[in-house]
């Protein structure tokens, strides 16, 4: 039985480097690409040299680079932002400090912090990379988080807009730009700066 989606003519898996874990290896290398260079400096020729396969393969698996990008990130991010229950289900009062410990862990998970990396690099420039960034952050946590607010639409999304501005500005200026001393700043020190300004933006007058 053939592969789902396999296209006529793609190179061989002797010729191509394919085998088992092919696929699982590309996205391992689009990961690390997308991650160092953004999304309009990576190219499916280099995630393939990087992978060790022919660049056929990739368009094989994943189709164009914005699919295969999407996969990268979204495999591992997807998991990651379902916040567990204590985030949004706990005391309202305690709600900054949960959200923004649990962010701060999406970010120092090495599991997660190279795909993360590249969503926010490129999402600044490029709407694949920022549509993948609403889907993870918008509609899959803050949307829950808001209804928790028991406030109107409108003023709930504000709300949990600001926060995430907040945690994200951070985030990248930690991560991406790396700006000291807030770069190696300890996390515990940033959590209980940041807390109250994120419970603010949620439950303050």
């Amino acid at each position: 039985m053939s592969e789902p989606g396999r296209r006529r003519g793609r190179p061989s898996r002797t010729e191509s480097g394919g085998g088992p874990g092919t696929r699982e290896r590309i996205l391992a290398s689009a990961r690390e690409e997308f991650g160092e260079r953004g999304y309009e400096k990576t190219s499916v020729r280099g995630i393939a040299k990087a992978a060790g396969v022919d660049s056929a393969l990739v368009h094989h698996y994943f189709g164009t680079k914005e699919q295969v990008f999407a996969a990268s990130v979204e495999t591992v991010l997807a998991p990651a932002f379902e916040a567990p229950a204590a985030v949004e289900d706990g005391p309202l009062d305690g709600i900054g400090e949960r959200l923004t410990r649990f962010i701060f862990g999406v970010w120092e998970n090495p599991a997660t912090r190279a795909p993360i990396l590249a969503v926010v690099r490129s999402a600044v420039n490029n709407e694949v990379a920022a549509g993948v960034f609403r889907r993870l952050v918008a509609a899959q946590l803050l949307a829950r988080i808001g209804r928790r607010l028991d406030l109107p639409e409108q003023e709930a999304e504000l709300r949990v807009s600001l926060a995430a501005a907040q945690l994200v500005g951070t985030a990248m200026l930690r991560y991406v730009i790396k700006v000291e001393p807030l770069a190696s700043a300890d996390l515990e020190v940033l959590v209980a700066r940041l807390a109250p300004v994120v419970q603010g933006h949620l439950t303050g007058e």
